[in-house]
């Protein structure tokens, strides 16, 4: 139902590590789960420290696009940073989604740094019995020549 579209995710990130900071037009990868649970499926997102007014989800067609901006917390004059591991900037995520999935409906949840997307499968999709109607009379028909 979920193709993923990200081969050089590893890649990515360590070439993230090197050149620094993403931006609008370069965003860095997000960390992410897909799984199934019941009629729907879920995506989580980890984007710690990120609040929610800056958090950005399109769909577009079959593609959906997840952007989040982690902006740089004020300092006050007197601060001298002594380390800086937490990564700033933009980060980034597409995925295409299969048709078989309900677009329309899709309701997001941001929690403890985690953005949590649950995509309902389509009714369309959705295994179904088909009735079978007999026919009328006995079923069996005489040939006579």
């Amino acid at each position: 139902m979920l193709m993923r579209t990200d081969p050089f995710r590893e890649l990515d990130r360590l070439a993230q590590q090197l050149m620094g900071p993403g931006t609008w037009s370069r965003p860095s990868p997000m960390p992410m789960d897909a799984y199934r649970e019941g009629d729907q499926y879920v995506v989580a997102f980890d984007v710690p420290g990120v609040s929610a007014d800056a958090i950005d989800i399109d769909v577009e067609r079959n593609m959906l696009t997840v952007k989040a901006e982690r902006r740089p917390v004020a300092k006050a004059d007197d601060v001298q940073m002594e380390l800086s591991e937490r990564p700033l900037g933009v980060f980034s995520r597409q995925l295409v989604l299969a048709d078989t999935l309900d677009t329309e409906h899709i309701q997001a949840d941001y929690d403890a740094g985690v953005l949590t997307l649950r995509i309902p499968i389509a009714e369309r999709a959705k295994p179904r019995k088909i009735a079978i109607s007999a026919g009328s009379g006995s079923g069996r028909k005489e040939i006579s020549g």
